[in-house]
């Protein structure tokens, strides 16, 4: 029956899959960019109520609970006023999802049934890409095949469930991590797979099958299987643990490393774990997947695994992309610890907050959370981590003893480990690291602190070899502690004049394609004034600069400029700074009619004002700038003739800035 079930099963088509890089075709795009509604889509995670013209509710980036998280319809942007979170619908799919931009449009695109074109491809990334693909769906195939061999078989009841619930994993929970069981048979999940047409190349490739006597067998016969989701949900392979006890055999079987599964870059739970890490910020990390399983079913779900290999720099990245806080669990014996203090200047690199928590009693966290319960696991984690390095350096004193020439190793290593906090805000705990690690090791201080700047220059040094003298610079002025201001009346008018920058920027994108006069819309206005008066080399902000001429590009081609397709723009940096112009920390009281009479104009009624205002400001600082080059040219030696001249300019120029001066209402600085 259950062989039957799968060949009777829906075709591959009708499988929805992710993958990565994909270029996505421009209409594509658009179409979806049309069909978005941010109130639908954040309130498929968020319950919203109305508010005036916006709606309300609590963050799901932070634990509040009292609302300050604000979704604007006719701005299509979302503003926590708690935490400071902010974004456009595709933004909140990336942060609260985890998902790529590709992967965030796939989403839509599946939500709003709007067919994906993708452009050209090379035909070696067509092929890697159909392999990937092919991978996804066997592997979504054969999760389901080992789930209901699970459930519904009676090898899989009498002996898998029954394993599981001695260990004592609910139902529940089972099934929310999609665990399976393979039968203790040669070929059974073989001759499923291969009449359902799956090819035998792919199959072999997954690593669920492998050829014995030129014929196929199951590799994870008579195990437990535990899927392996990457981080938007998708089975990218598998990890399968023995039940019968087997000395020859590998208590562990994982997915050999292909196109979707790559050991070093996945941290197993991370799919089930995102939400709870960025609420506590902070993410635990252990190494089996029955730990991650039993913490969860202990209702702490801030849980990943590394899987038992030692912490890789992408894995580090992964939890960095939700929390800079992480916790290691491992257990207590000599071999926990040194796998603990594996990857640690990785992870200080990465700029981590690392803190180790050692189980006792030769425990593991599945079996001790089993021991002392949930409450009492929680309690025991906070009040037992400790700090990483200062952990580092107890025991390699403690392996030192009173051997000087160890003492001295130690004494570097540490050294080396504190060098690598090089990050500017990193300063003040680097600091304190040197005061207290210098202490531990009775030690002069200062001469602790010189050594860890000497691990620095050698670092940098190795740098300016190895990239350049040009990036080992940058490299150097990054990792500096120090920031020059300019002098504040300078820094004030900085300040200023990148606010006005930025309302213009802010103008053209609202009101560009609206009438300024009979002959001429707002954007019309603002590129005349802009090559008429050379306004353009006064944008300081290249991001603003290039926001104007992505404008005026899609202005000139007839294509719509308006704010949504910035909101929206491939250009992640380019789409923050839309959000930033279109974001507002105040909105008109619904209650204002009440108390005063009469209409009460809005930007969209003043907007010609709000124009002119910003664009005149930029002709002021167009004027100011001419004066003082003119002011510095009549300081040098001149014919009499030229010396006029130079006053004439000066007086007209004057003249130009006290009319601008008047008509935006403003005072002179000088």
């Amino acid at each position: 029956m259950l062989k039957k079930k799968f060949l009777d099963s829906p075709g591959l088509a009708n499988l929805w899959y992710l993958i990565e890089p994909v270029l996505i075709s421009q209409i594509t795009i658009q179409q979806i960019l049309s069909r978005i509604d941010i109130i639908d889509i954040v309130g498929g995670f968020v319950k919203l109520r109305k508010r005036g013209s916006n709606y309300l509710g609590l963050c799901p980036f932070h634990n509040e609970k009292t609302p300050s998280f604000t979704v604007s319809p006719s701005k299509e942007i979302y503003k926590c006023f708690g935490c400071g979170r902010s974004g456009n619908a595709i933004g909140f799919l990336m942060e609260h999802e985890k998902y790529s931009y590709v992967e965030a449009l796939r989403w839509l695109a599946s939500k709003y049934d709007v067919p994906i074109e993708e452009t050209e491809t090379s035909p070696e990334y067509k092929q890697q890409q159909q392999v990937a693909d092919s991978l996804y769906i066997l592997n979504g195939f054969a999760q389901k095949y080992f789930s209901d061999t699970l459930f519904q078989t009676e090898e899989g009841i009498d002996i898998g469930l029954s394993y599981l619930k001695e260990r004592g994993f609910r139902e529940d929970v089972i099934q929310k991590f999609q665990l399976g069981y393979c039968l203790n048979r040669k070929d059974a999940f073989a001759q499923v797979a291969l009449s359902a047409q799956y090819s035998p190349d792919i199959l072999q490739k997954s690593g669920l099958i492998v050829i014995r006597d030129d014929k196929p067998a199951d590799n994870y016969r008579g195990r437990i299987i535990f899927p392996v989701h990457n981080h938007s949900g998708k089975i990218c392979g598998f990890g399968a643990r023995i039940i019968a006890s087997n000395d020859k055999a590998p208590k562990y079987i994982n997915s050999p490393e292909n196109e979707i599964y790559i050991k070093s870059k996945i941290l197993y739970g991370s799919y089930f774990a995102r939400h709870a890490i960025d609420k506590a910020d902070e993410c635990l990390l252990v190494e089996g997947y029955t730990d991650v399983i039993s913490l969860h079913q202990s209702g702490i779900e801030n849980v990943v695994a590394s899987g038992g290999t030692s912490l890789t720099p992408d894995q580090l990245r992964l939890v960095k992309k939700y929390t800079n806080n992480l916790t290691i669990i491992y257990d207590g014996d000599a071999a926990g610890v040194k796998a603990a203090l594996r990857g640690l200047d990785m992870a200080l690199e990465e700029g981590l907050n690392v803190k180790l928590v050692l189980i006792p009693d030769n425990e593991d966290p599945d079996s001790y959370v089993n021991k002392i319960g949930p409450v009492a696991f929680r309690e025991f984690i906070a009040n037992n981590k400790k700090d990483f390095i200062l952990f580092q350096l107890e025991v390699s004193l403690k392996d030192a003893g009173s051997d000087a020439n160890k003492k001295s190793g130690v004494v570097n290593r540490i050294a080396d480990t504190i060098s690598r906090l090089n990050k500017a805000e990193d300063f003040t705990r680097q600091q304190e690291y040197i005061r207290q690690c210098s202490q531990l090791l009775k030690i002069d201080e200062s001469g602790l602190n010189a050594l860890v700047n000497k691990y620095i220059r050698d670092r940098i040094s190795r740098m300016e070899s190895k990239a350049g003298n040009e990036e080992a610079r940058a490299s150097e002025q990054a990792s500096s502690s120090t920031l020059i201001l300019p002098d504040d009346d300078s820094f004030l008018l900085l300040q200023r004049d990148e606010m006005n920058e930025r309302a213009m920027v802010k103008a053209l994108l609202e009101f560009g394609t609206r009438l300024w006069d009979d002959r001429q819309t707002v954007a019309d206005y603002i590129f005349e004034e802009f090559e008429s008066n050379g306004l353009q080399e006064l944008i300081d902000n290249q991001d603003l600069l290039r926001m104007i001429e992505s404008f005026r590009g899609w202005y000139k081609e007839g294509l719509d400029p308006g704010p949504k397709n910035f909101l929206y723009h491939q250009d992640i940096e380019l789409s923050k700074l839309a959000i930033s112009l279109m974001e507002t920390a105040y909105e008109l009281s619904v209650n204002w009619k009440e108390h005063y009479e009469g209409p009460i104009p809005s930007r969209d009624d003043l907007y010609k004002e709000e124009v002119f205002s910003t664009v005149n400001y930029l002709k002021l600082r167009k004027i100011k700038r001419l004066i003082d080059e003119n002011q510095r040219d009549m300081e040098k030696t001149h014919s009499p003739e030229e010396q006029l001249t130079l006053i004439q300019t000066h007086q007209h120029l004057k003249q130009l800035e006290i009319e601008l001066t008047r008509n935006l209402g403003t005072v002179i600085f000088r």
